[in-house]
């Protein structure tokens, strides 16, 4: 897959969400993972040509896990999109994990990443911040709230944080992750392995994990849960045109067998 395809998923979401407007300064959120890589990629390919001029800037929260993180390839990528690469050193491990002592940290970890990215983001004149969520994670949520909370609902495409004063957007809201991984892999992205002792050990990884069997029962689900939160106007979700069902399944196989 090549950056085109990315671009497509994410011009399309930023067109039907209207997520980014004239003079915009859009702020990654970069973890090192997969997902926010993919996202930056997309959306400095998007500001060459997008008719809404904006600029993009590139955040990175260090946890401040023991022995330290090393960011300098991620970096060197940042440099190549021509995109300023900003490192904000944090505590947030060490009051989580051996202050607090959380016994299920995933949340107030999440909350805290997200106000120092947030007000740094506002620090560097940004006025937007991007999450790279793509399709499966908007899934999985539904699912969590819906399996663990007993209620109907998701994270919003757009949502506007008036008390910070920035736009939240996700632009990968249309990728599956299959797409996500197959670009990533075969485009060499810097990859940061988080060193996270909570990680792949949640209740969002269970979820996954239940959503991939009953895949195998029930080829085209993930597609169909989607398109219920669109139809359903879940927070902010909203019906569109999607691709042809067997256009997705073509491209799906085609990455699968790469």
């Amino acid at each position: 897959m090549d950056l085109r395809r990315v671009l497509s998923y994410v011009r399309r979401a930023v067109d039907d969400y209207e997520m980014i407007k004239p003079g915009d300064r859009v702020a990654v959120g970069i973890s090192g993972g997969k997902d926010s890589l993919t996202l930056l990629a997309g959306l400095a390919g998007l500001r060459r040509f997008y008719p809404n001029p904006f600029e993009v800037v590139a955040i990175t929260v260090d946890m401040g896990f023991e022995g330290g993180s090393d960011f300098s390839a991620i970096a060197d990528f940042c440099h190549e999109l021509d995109v300023p690469y900003h490192i904000v050193k944090t505590d947030i491990y060490d009051i989580i994990f051996n202050i607090r002592k959380e016994k299920s940290p995933c949340a107030l970890c999440s909350k805290m990443r997200r106000g120092v990215l947030h007000n740094t983001a506002k620090d560097l004149g940004c006025n937007v911040v991007a999450l790279g969520h793509h399709q499966d994670d908007v899934i999985d949520t539904f699912m969590l709230n819906l399996f663990y909370e007993g209620r109907i609902g998701c994270f919003q495409p757009v949502s506007e944080l008036s008390r910070v004063g920035v736009r939240v957007i996700r632009p990968l809201l249309y990728m599956p992750e299959k797409s996500v991984v197959y670009f990533t892999n075969k485009n060499n992205l810097p990859v940061y392995k988080s060193p996270c002792p909570a990680d792949n050990n949640t209740e969002r990884t269970e979820v996954n994990k239940f959503l991939l069997q009953m895949e195998k029962h029930s080829p085209g689900l993930r597609y169909r849960i989607f398109g219920a939160i669109q139809r359903g106007k879940v927070d902010g979700f909203h019906p569109v045109d999607l691709a042809p069902h067997s256009a997705r399944k073509k491209e799906a196989d085609s990455e699968d067998n790469t």
